[in-house]
């Protein structure tokens, strides 16, 4: 397997490069079942990849991560398949029927086979992408109108439960009825009518990559390839006190306010070779107070690949 995309990163508070099996917290969860390993956590998200043009349905990350997907968030209902948020979700109705109280037991969503249907379509399979457009309609109410959830367990008729068929959650959701319309007319128009062509021109045609690196309070990067620009992103107007000669000379660089709530600066790190690094800390004015320590990210032996230009 090639890897595939997990549902979220988990937070790193330590100085050292996040472990693969970093928690995760999630909501709507009982107390004691909240906190799981974050590369065990999937979810249909990375499906958005393909959709808006930054991966190509082919590539191989992607190919697992929709195996891994269809796996774990897929299941089968008497109208057809449908597809969970992600796993371990909570939103929905409890096991007996009982609906969602704050915790529950996740179900499946329509608009998601609406969304996998437009995976289906990127790679040119247009007949399961219709077969899922149909089955969309199956599980609306008799009405037409799309439910949020989908029951997807073993029917309970006294509380109005069948397999198939909307669940207890909100109908129509409008986000639904959006998503069927939009695989509509990409069926009449044999493409994801959506896909930004600047998207597939920048990542998928020239193949374009960042030539910065992220440092930040919550990702301590400790390595970045060679060719590549450290971006420090903090959270408040900082003074970065920086060297790439081990402190025998030094370089103070001053924050950039985004508007966003970020502030960044990027330090000039591309010349450097393999195995030197460059050290900084930080002075803080709002607190007039430095960090009091120092942080060290040093350049790995791999290479910032060689990008194209674009016409």
């Amino acid at each position: 397997m090639n890897g595939y995309y997990v549902r979220i990163a988990p937070v790193n508070p330590s100085d050292i490069e996040l472990p693969a099996s970093a928690s995760v917290s999630l909501r709507n969860r009982p107390q004691g079942e909240n906190v799981v390993p974050g590369e065990q956590l999937v979810s249909v998200d990375a499906l958005a990849l393909v959709r808006y043009g930054l991966r190509s349905p082919k590539e191989p990350k992607i190919v697992d991560t929709v195996k891994v997907i269809d796996t774990i968030l897929r299941k089968e209902t008497r109208t057809g398949p449908v597809w969970h948020r992600y796993n371990l979700d909570g939103y929905g109705e409890h096991d007996d029927g009982s609906p969602y109280d704050g915790t529950g037991v996740g179900r499946g969503w329509p608009l998601l086979a609406g969304e996998r249907a437009h995976y289906e379509i990127a790679k040119g399979n247009f007949e399961e992408a219709e077969r899922l457009l149909h089955v969309i309609e199956a599980q609306a109410s008799p009405g037409g109108l799309i439910p949020e959830q989908v029951w997807d367990a073993e029917d309970i008729p006294k509380r109005g439960l069948h397999n198939g068929r909307p669940a207890g959650s909100a109908m129509p959701l409008v986000w639904a009825h959006s998503e069927y319309i939009k695989l509509a007319r990409s069926l009449r128009e044999r493409r994801v009518f959506d896909m930004p062509p600047q998207t597939v021109a920048r990542y998928q045609t020239g193949k374009s990559e960042s030539k910065l690196a992220a440092w930040r309070f919550n990702q301590k990067i400790r390595t970045i390839p060679r060719g590549k620009n450290i971006r420090i992103e903090v959270l408040a107007p900082a003074t970065v006190h920086w060297s790439k000669a081990n402190w025998k000379t030094a370089t103070d660089s001053r924050t950039t306010d985004t508007g966003l709530g970020i502030h960044y600066v990027d330090l000039q790190t591309s010349d450097l070779s393999p195995g030197e690094s460059v050290v900084f800390t930080f002075f803080w004015p709002q607190a007039d107070k430095w960090e009091g320590n120092d942080f060290q990210v040093a350049v790995s032996e791999s290479q910032l690949p060689t990008i194209r230009a674009e016409s």
